[in-house]
């Protein structure tokens, strides 16, 4: 009930509160971590209907939780304008979960990411949705080849983070409004639903008016 009260929100807000310097053709995604308890040894007992073990790479920090997937589309010099938001455990793959809840409802984007969401088989010229990531190192590819392209990649590497980097700060600004990331005060799986959609709905109003 809570999920489905939640999608409406998200769907009436992008309808209605849109804003006009939205990029029809380029989006972010990324994700983040909601923490119930975190260490590498520690065992979750909360919600684990809902929760698992992830690990994020940018903090080193192996948690249990949820992890919130977003699509912005890019505004120029500020954040991206949230499209999508998806809640799964935390041991769920980005690039699965932005393949099969995201990509279908993409076509014709062009989506910066970070190199979690390499994929060359399925991003392929046939598919409608391209992906752009910093460059992920080609398994068996010679080391000459590697030292030739190095500063090209290098370059094309930075201009996609730096167009990347808006929706990290989306994820700041998200998680120092609300503190949306600290659920470790939840006691249960009611309590867990109430806490992380509760604050993003009162995050995304207060950002439709930021």
């Amino acid at each position: 009930m809570l999920s489905e009260t939640f999608k409406v929100l998200v769907e009436t807000m992008i309808q209605s509160f849109k804003p006009k310097d939205c990029d029809s053709i380029i989006s972010i995604v990324d994700s983040m971590p909601i923490v119930t308890c975190k260490g590498k040894n520690r065992e979750g007992k909360v919600a684990t209907e809902i929760t698992s073990k992830g690990y994020c790479s940018t903090k080193n920090m192996y948690y249990y939780g949820m992890k919130l997937h977003m699509v912005g589309q890019r505004r120029e010099g500020t954040f991206p304008f949230p499209e999508m938001i998806t809640l799964t455990p935390a041991s769920d793959n980005d690039l699965t979960v932005f393949k099969s809840e995201c990509v279908p409802y993409l076509s014709g984007r062009t989506v910066l990411a970070d190199k979690t969401y390499s994929d060359f088989s399925f991003f392929n010229e046939s598919n409608p949705v391209k992906v752009l990531t910093s460059h992920k190192e080609i398994k068996g590819e010679p080391e000459v080849l590697k030292q030739r392209e190095k500063a090209a990649r290098d370059l094309f590497s930075q201009a996609v983070s730096k167009v990347r980097q808006p929706i990290e700060s989306f994820f700041n600004w998200l998680n120092e409004k609300t503190e949306i990331q600290r659920a470790s005060k939840v006691r249960a799986t009611k309590g867990l639903l109430v806490h992380t959609f509760g604050k993003l709905a009162i995050a995304l109003l207060t950002f439709v008016n930021f």
